[in-house]
């Protein structure tokens, strides 16, 4: 066996004296308060056995795509769902992508150009960040969620000789807060910037059926690009961009992330178009509506249950509230908030510490993600024990 690295070692060592050091979690039957699994679709047999026949309805057996989409990965059965997508969400057109990472590299790597400016929240996804990298554009954060800020950056980077584009998230997976997407429209609309929303942590969730933020508050024809993924409260796995028929076609042969990647397997799409068919249902006691009702009522029931106990224990602590699934608490401390979570699964609760550097130093927090499928009780049960921590 050859020698390690000697500078790949000192970042090892760098990050485990940080208490920064991840290992692979081993699976466990702990009770959920930390996957992204919010309507509890990825356990769903309804739509596990509506995935199949599917697939047997369109004779489809295979197992995979055999290569990319450019070469023979494509098929009608793709068309079908990316059409599927594009259709609910008021699309002109969808693009398939094998995730959100895939997706938001292909895409901020491709579209902007040199000498065009990209500002993005500073609290944007790693996957968009990493996509800005390899772009030639220049780019610049603004505060999180500070359209004065924005339009500050605006006024400095907008001229007719480059494109600007805005990037932020419809709900910010390490805060679960979101934007005021009417007034953000409406700024990069009269600034002639290029609206990029990340619905990652929306759809799903958010809108009458689930079609994500920008939807539900009409907004898609305001918006240059969408990105969705299926990981999350789909339960599934890919993703999709949305936007104008030209966009997809640029991505097609631009987006070295699509291009140079064997497609989904059909069980995949499948899978995706199970998930829309059950978004779609109109039935009040469909799985979509009832675990969604279920979801919003368990949200509330977090939200009201933790301010009762704040109160009640007299506490001063940090909590950043949101209408979403991820309900976060400031920890200070990458030992101390791991400490606090490793005694609440000690209890059989598994909940998220979220550590530097993920967050900035000083916001390290601990992340709980509730889920249609979790009860009243195990609500109570997993707050009492955070504050019992908490206290000590």
């Amino acid at each position: 066996m050859t020698n390690f690295p000697k500078k790949l070692s000192k970042k090892i060592e760098t990050r485990k004296l940080e208490n920064a050091f991840r290992v692979l979690p081993e699976a466990s039957n702990l009770i959920d308060f930390s996957s992204n699994d919010y309507l509890g679709f990825s356990n769903a047999e309804l739509i596990f056995s509506e995935t199949q026949n599917i697939l047997k309805e369109r004779s489809i057996y295979s197992n995979g795509a055999t290569g990319s989409r450019l070469i023979s990965g494509n098929s009608l059965f793709y068309t079908e769902v990316e059409k599927e997508i594009s259709t609910f969400h008021n699309s002109e057109e969808a693009l398939v992508f094998n995730s959100g990472y895939d997706a938001n590299l292909g895409f901020f790597s491709s579209v902007p150009q040199r000498g065009d400016i990209v500002l993005f929240d500073e609290y944007i996804h790693a996957s968009i960040r990493d996509g800005i990298r390899l772009s030639t554009a220049k780019a610049f954060k603004f505060k999180h969620n500070d359209l004065k800020n924005l339009k500050e950056q605006l006024l400095k980077f907008s001229s007719e000789d480059n494109e600007v584009f805005v990037v932020t998230e419809a709900v910010f997976s390490m805060d679960g807060d979101s934007p005021n997407l009417v007034l953000l429209s409406d700024i990069c609309e009269a600034y002639q910037a290029h609206l990029i929303v990340d619905e990652a942590h929306a759809v799903g969730v958010f809108g009458t059926n689930g079609e994500g933020l920008v939807q539900s508050l009409g907004l898609e024809n305001k918006v240059f690009a969408r990105i969705i993924t299926f990981g999350k409260a789909f339960g599934c796995h890919g993703a999709a961009i949305l936007g104008a028929s030209e966009l997809v076609s640029y991505l097609v042969n631009f987006a070295r992330s699509f291009i140079y990647t064997t497609g989904l397997p059909p069980h995949s799409l499948a899978a995706i178009m199970s998930v829309y068919k059950q978004l779609k249902e109109n039935n009040k006691q469909s799985l979509f509506r009832s675990n969604s009702e279920k979801l919003k009522n368990n949200i509330d029931y977090f939200k009201t249950t933790f301010k009762a106990n704040k109160s009640a224990c007299n506490l001063s602590l940090k909590y950043i509230e949101s209408d979403s699934p991820i309900q976060c608490f400031i920890i200070q401390g990458n030992e101390t908030v791991k400490l606090i979570a490793e005694k609440i699964k000690g209890k059989g609760y598994n909940v998220k510490p979220i550590l530097s550097p993920t967050v900035p130093k000083g916001e390290e927090r601990l992340r709980f993600c509730i889920h249609s499928f979790n009860s009243f009780n195990e609500i109570s049960e997993v707050l009492s024990l955070f504050f019992a921590q908490y206290k000590n």
